[in-house]
Parts: C-alpha cells; sequence; structure tokens
C-alpha cells in the first residue's frame, strides 16, 4: 500500500477490526517514511459482473456505485452510513439473486427501489439521470408518481 501523502510503498498496520457487518476490515495504518496515518477498507472481491446496454462487461465495483448514487443525494440529509449500508443491501441482494451476471438496468432498478424509501429527491434525481429523462414532462411525471406511491404506503401505515 502506498502512502497518499508521500507515496512510499511501506507502512505498518496500527489497528484492524471488523467493519460493515462484518462485510469489511478496515485497517488503520502508518508509513513508515514521513509517519503520516491513513485508513483503509479491504472487501471480498466479488465475482459479479455488469452486463453494460451496449453489451460490454465489467466486474461491479462497490466504489462506483456509491459515487454514482452520491450525486443523486448531495445535499439532501442522508448520512454517508446510510448510503454505505444501501450499496451492501444491494450488492447483497445482488449476490443472492445467484448470477455471475447482471444486467446494469437491473442494478439501477435496485438503486431506484432503495432511494425511493429514503429520500424522494434523489429518487427522482437518480431516476432522471437513469431514464435519460429528455422533457421537463418526465420529471414532473417521474415526480407525481413518487408521491403518489408515498402517499399510498402512508394510507397503508
Amino acid at each position: 500500500m502506498k502512502c497518499p501523502a508521500c507515496t512510499f510503498p511501506k507502512d505498518k498496520v496500527i489497528d484492524s477490526r471488523l467493519c460493515k457487518d462484518g462485510q469489511a476490515i478496515r485497517r488503520r495504518r502508518e508509513c513508515l517514511q514521513c509517519h503520516r496515518r491513513y485508513t483503509t477498507y479491504e472487501y471480498i472481491e466479488s465475482a459479479l459482473m455488469v452486463v453494460k446496454k451496449d453489451g460490454r462487461r465489467e466486474a461491479f465495483d462497490h466504489q462506483k456505485l456509491i459515487s454514482g448514487i452520491r450525486r443523486a443525494v448531495e445535499k439532501r440529509p442522508i448520512s454517508i452510513d446510510a448510503l454505505e449500508k444501501m450499496v451492501e443491501t444491494i450488492e447483497n441482494e445482488l449476490q443472492a439473486g445467484g448470477h455471475n451476471e447482471v444486467p446494469a438496468d437491473v442494478i439501477g432498478e435496485h438503486v431506484m427501489k432503495h432511494l425511493q424509501e429514503l429520500d424522494g429527491v434523489a429518487y427522482v434525481r437518480f431516476a432522471s439521470v437513469y431514464r435519460s429523462f429528455r422533457e421537463v414532462s418526465e420529471f414532473a411525471d417521474a415526480a407525481k408518481s413518487f408521491a403518489e406511491k408515498n402517499q399510498q404506503k402512508n394510507i397503508k401505515k
């Protein structure tokens, strides 16, 4: 592991602990040259492959999914922990499906389902990019659909 400050390739591990419900190991490290401390996370490498719309295949990337969702939740009252938990849940759901390859649109639908439960504004933002809205009316329809579903949920409670 290279130090993010000085790029020296050697460090020592100061502390290791399980995190994210046992799905990752958090390590505190100290550079042996500049003595700066930093944190790394180790995840189980997923054998899950994502099939893109154009037919390309690429390995499922936890961080890429988080960064995509982060844009939708920007400036919303959603904690990083809630975001991480949501992505972990989505990844677990995809792996539990038993398939080695998952179409990108299936991942998008999972994200929309979870965002709809978490935050309406983030849901509509994500939907507008995911579904490639070209007209304001499409955006308005998505917001109206979300409001109706949310209202039905509140009635059932």
